[in-house]
């Protein structure tokens, strides 16, 4: 497995946690102080930072620059934000376009950023 497909199955892990530390206490902690989802949150966040930090360090010794990593990481949050969005939030507010036409944007950014990788 290459060094980039490792680095995105990480940072996908650590974005399923990151998600869930930012968005499910607007569900799931409605009745309870901000305070207390405060603490839920840092708890989840504890675990996205022990994927994400190995996962951009295998990244940087890969030979990914800051930019990609970055990148990488934005088109695997917006991937990974989606679902959680739509199925366990049920946003119905944000249209199924918009969600697309975000994601065509950051799949530009990822073609510029790795369009050497590409060897283009």
């Amino acid at each position: 497995m290459s060094i980039v497909l490792k680095t995105a199955c990480l940072l996908m892990a650590s974005n399923l946690f990151m998600t869930f530390a930012w968005y499910a206490h607007l569900k799931d902690m409605k009745g309870k102080p901000w305070l207390w989802a405060v603490v839920f949150s840092w708890g989840v966040a504890f675990f996205e930072y022990l994927i994400q930090v190995p996962a951009n360090r295998l990244g940087d010794a890969g030979g990914l620059t800051l930019g990609q990593l970055k990148v990488l990481q934005e088109v695997i949050a917006l991937a990974v934000f989606i679902p959680f969005a739509i199925f366990y939030m049920r946003d119905q507010r944000t249209p199924w376009s918009d969600y697309l036409l975000a994601s065509g944007c950051l799949l530009g950014a990822a073609y510029f950023m790795f369009r050497s990788r590409l060897g283009s």
